[in-house]
């Protein structure tokens, strides 16, 4: 006997198969599909974590799994309706955070010449990837190293990557939603000067300074520039002064997490929740996100930026 199917529950299975596959992109976030949105590729400093050569339980004892959530600090903004990506700071472990940025067209930003944060640049090469135009803002100093000198001078005379011209306080647009506005910050200048970041989206301003030597020493007050931004992505190399045993502090200063925090004790707690600490040494406990020192910090009213966290722009 043939099964005899009646209009109505043709009708019904149609609908019913129509909802399946409409309702879940209806339910997707719009905004998330089309808008900019921030994504924090690493969290660790320069020399990564596992750090070379060392012997402590930090790098000893660390798990494959939590191997695997460490890379060298570095933040992306992905635009998927323009299909561009801009990446900030070219690190040690470009190759995997590269995979991140899904094949778009990309722009870099650097914030001066120490190895975590240039030395990436090397993988757009003919050894490599081989890229074409690839632009790479850069500040005078920084522009000026890498014309002069090799490996990097060879990246520009392969037409690998087109070196941008930056200027201290001077804003400019990579993609028609964001803009950039390095300005000047101390630290170690031995071959470029160094920059933080103001990086602004339709509706989000982002503050990003993975280095810098003193609070004190630079010429605006944390505080009041926190104010201004909507998140701030700020220097945590180390916590305390208890993990640097190793080399004298003078050699490589940097705000303890515990001064910034200090020196941010009258803030609101709108304010503190602003700061996202990153740029953390491979010796700082808050790149355990079970550690005593990262539920502290949290507990303080201060976050602390792990890889693959998003923010909308």
């Amino acid at each position: 006997m043939k099964t005899r199917y009646c209009p109505s529950h043709v009708i019904k299975c149609f609908l019913f198969g129509i909802g399946v596959f409409f309702v879940p992109l209806l339910l997707w976030p719009q905004n998330q599909a089309k808008e900019p949105y921030l994504i924090v590729l690493g969290t660790v400093q320069d020399g990564g974590s596992p750090h070379i050569a060392c012997e402590k339980i930090c790098c000893k004892d660390l798990s494959q799994e939590l191997r695997s959530e460490r890379s060298v600090t570095s933040l992306a903004i992905l635009h998927p309706r323009t299909n561009s990506s801009i990446l900030f700071e070219a690190t040690t472990d470009i190759v995997s955070q590269w995979k991140e940025l899904r094949g778009t067209a990309v722009s870099i930003f650097l914030t001066h010449a120490h190895m975590g944060h240039y030395s990436g640049l090397i993988y757009l090469g003919r050894e490599a990837l081989g890229t074409k135009n690839i632009p790479v803002y850069a500040m005078p100093k920084m522009s000026a190293f890498l014309n002069e000198n090799g490996p990097w001078s060879q990246l520009i005379s392969l037409k690998n990557i087109k070196l941008l011209p930056l200027e201290a306080n001077k804003t400019v647009t990579p993609n028609n939603q964001i803009k950039v506005t390095p300005f000047l910050v101390p630290h170690r200048d031995e071959f470029s000067e160094t920059v933080g970041y103001r990086i602004e989206g339709p509706e989000k301003k982002i503050l990003f300074i993975p280095d810098i030597d003193k609070w004190s020493k630079w010429d605006n007050n944390l505080i009041d520039v926190l104010e201004t931004v909507d998140y701030a992505f700020i220097d945590a190399t180390f916590f305390d002064a208890g993990e640097i045993n190793y080399r004298p502090i003078a050699e490589i200063p940097h705000p303890l997490v515990k001064e910034t925090m200090i020196s941010l004790s009258m803030a609101s707690k709108i304010l503190k929740n602003k700061v996202y600490f990153i740029h953390m040494n491979h010796t700082n406990p808050l790149l355990n996100p079970q550690s005593e020192a990262s539920h502290w910090v949290i507990k303080q009213g201060f976050n602390i930026a792990r890889k693959g966290q998003q923010f909308k722009l």
